[in-house]
């Protein structure tokens, strides 16, 4: 992720309850539960355990899980993906197709619509509903599927 990207889904995150307590022991900052919890997913094998990614964060080790739970539930809340993730309007759609169009042929107008996915694998088995992140590949992962429709004039 870009230091941009980053930084707007931190300022989105932040004001998320899961981030916040009541205790004298204060969480980390959210920027800091981000960057682990994206490390963690950036990384496969060993690199991925909760003991390589404490000791690359300098937390402790049942601190990585915390931090990956907090962000994966802000993230999967229905206000987040409802900023996050949205349809195109049928005005984006056609000016998509128009481009298509112009810069390829007529044949592949409905074209308009490049997707790409890629598994991210897990180190272990998710807690909570683990038989539904078993991919065909027989691990556990994230599928994340990319969508770009290009809307340049």
């Amino acid at each position: 992720v870009t230091p941009y990207t980053f930084d707007q889904i931190a300022a989105k995150l932040c004001t998320d309850p899961v981030f916040g307590n009541n205790s004298q022991c204060e969480q980390q900052p959210v920027e800091v539960q981000l960057a682990v919890t994206l490390y963690r997913f950036g990384h496969s094998g060993n690199a991925a355990g909760h003991s390589a990614v404490a000791r690359w964060a300098g937390v402790g080790h049942g601190t990585v899980s915390l931090m990956t739970r907090r962000v994966m539930t802000a993230i999967l809340r229905p206000d987040f993906m409802s900023d996050a993730v949205r349809f195109l309007t049928d005005k984006e759609k056609e000016a998509a197709k128009s481009w298509v169009e112009a810069r390829s042929c007529k044949a592949w107008r409905d074209g308009w619509c490049l997707v790409d996915g890629t598994l991210i694998p897990l180190y272990d088995r998710p807690h909570w509903y683990g038989e539904s992140y078993f991919d065909r590949k027989c691990n556990y992962s994230l599928n994340i599927q990319v969508c770009s429709v290009h809307l340049l004039p």
